[in-house]
């Protein structure tokens, strides 16, 4: 891998097979090589190590992302998303703990793209809670098939997840998206060790996960309240209204009645006042 190669962090949604393509042709790392690599960033903050680990682990990214399907976001939108998670837990990365990057990676990939879905999937949001966001992000596989629930099961999953059988329901009425199946499927032999089912086993209790957990409560406290200091009056108070009021949250039209102008010119400043929040969340985290 020569050292002027270019890592393919931008994802083009009319160029995604070629994105994919791409990628796939970074060889995969050896146990000993990512050691190296990893004590040579570690040690010595080379960049050219974090590129190469980076880069062969770009494939890992597609493939959960491509979990996260149903949703109703653009791939191209959730492979950025999660190349970010990527390049956040290549820097954390600490390789005397034993564990290999894909493991560690995993949770700063998925906690991204989450971020990433709840900001901007607007149907969803029942999904303020810490527990009502498990359930968004558990229930399809929790399923047992495409039908929709019938009470008995509604119950067995909010047992479970320690929700309400009622949220339950109207989740499920809410996830209209295709289902992602836990195995690897033939076409997907290749990656079978980044198949759904390699990455769903209870972590909440591992060092990564804790500080995962630390790293977005800090985001969720301190961090909002930084971001939405750096907008102006009007931009501040339509994010609030939009996102976090105590109720449901008031509409594109009725924030366009209040200003006088068009709901399109409303959803501009959201998403503009939600773009520049989001780059600084990143900052503070990195």
């Amino acid at each position: 891998m020569t050292s002027t190669a270019v890592i393919p962090l931008t994802v083009s949604t009319g160029n995604l097979e070629s994105y994919i393509h791409s990628v796939n042709q970074f060889p995969l790392l050896t146990q000993e090589e990512e050691q190296a690599l990893a004590e040579r960033l570690h040690r010595h903050n080379d960049v050219e190590a974090a590129r190469q680990l980076v880069l062969s682990h770009l494939r890992v990214v597609v493939s959960i992302a491509r979990s996260y399907a149903g949703y109703g976001l653009q791939q191209a939108d959730l492979i950025q998303e999660g190349n970010i998670g990527l390049m956040k837990a290549v820097k954390r990365f600490d390789p005397s703990r034993g564990v290999r990057l894909f493991s560690f990676a995993v949770h700063w990939i998925k906690a991204e793209i989450h971020e990433f879905i709840l900001k901007n999937w607007r149907l969803v949001r029942v999904a303020t809670t810490k527990s009502q966001r498990k359930l968004f992000f558990n229930l399809r596989s929790m399923k047992s098939g495409f039908s929709a629930l019938n009470e008995r099961e509604a119950q067995d999953i909010a047992e479970q997840l320690g929700v309400k059988a009622s949220d339950v329901m109207e989740m499920d009425t809410r996830l209209s998206g295709q289902d992602i199946s836990l195995e690897p499927t033939e076409a997907d032999d290749d990656n079978a060790q980044q198949a759904p089912i390699a990455y769903l086993a209870d972590t909440r209790n591992e060092p990564t996960a804790r500080l995962e957990q630390q790293a977005i409560a800090h985001l969720h406290g301190e961090g909002l309240i930084a971001a939405l200091d750096t907008l102006d009056a009007r931009s501040r108070h339509i994010v609030e209204s939009r996102w976090l009021s105590d109720d449901s949250g008031a509409t594109l039209h009725e924030l366009a009645a209040e200003y006088g102008v068009s709901a399109e010119r409303i959803r501009q400043i959201e998403q503009k006042a939600l773009q520049k929040m989001r780059q600084q969340l990143i900052a503070l985290v990195d």
